[in-house]
């Protein structure tokens, strides 16, 4: 099994505060989805408002085992905002949506538990 999706693997090596810091993760509404048949592993193409500060910027994301395009049009997802660009395939990756691995290794996304504005960054 990978090691990002091993229950029993010990925590990542220590970091500062700082470290911690320099990783900028907002909170944004999807707008809009779209399939990625062109990708190596099932994903969709995600449009996310971070709101004003950063707008909409796009994510591929390997969640087609749980989750179809119109269900997640105005949920709020987490994700990584200051990785450099990915280019997968002829899509630019802007965006890393986060999410967490259930029993079989497939994501699971990561959502507050109330509504918070779009931009608001994890602390």
């Amino acid at each position: 099994m990978h090691m990002l999706h091993d229950l029993k693997a010990p925590p990542a090596p220590l970091i500062s505060f700082d470290q911690f810091l320099a990783v900028d993760i907002r909170i944004g509404a999807i707008v809009a989805v779209e399939t990625f048949p062109e990708a190596r592993k099932p994903a969709l193409k995600l449009k996310i408002d971070f709101g004003p500060g950063i707008g909409v910027k796009q994510s591929s994301a390997q969640i087609t085992r749980h989750y179809e395009g119109a269900t997640l049009i105005g949920r709020q997802v987490a994700a990584v905002v200051n990785f450099p660009p990915r280019q997968i395939g002829k899509f630019m990756s802007e965006v890393l949506t986060l999410g967490f691995p259930n029993d079989e290794g497939e994501v699971v996304l990561f959502k507050p538990d109330a509504p918070v504005p779009n931009g608001a960054r994890l602390f």
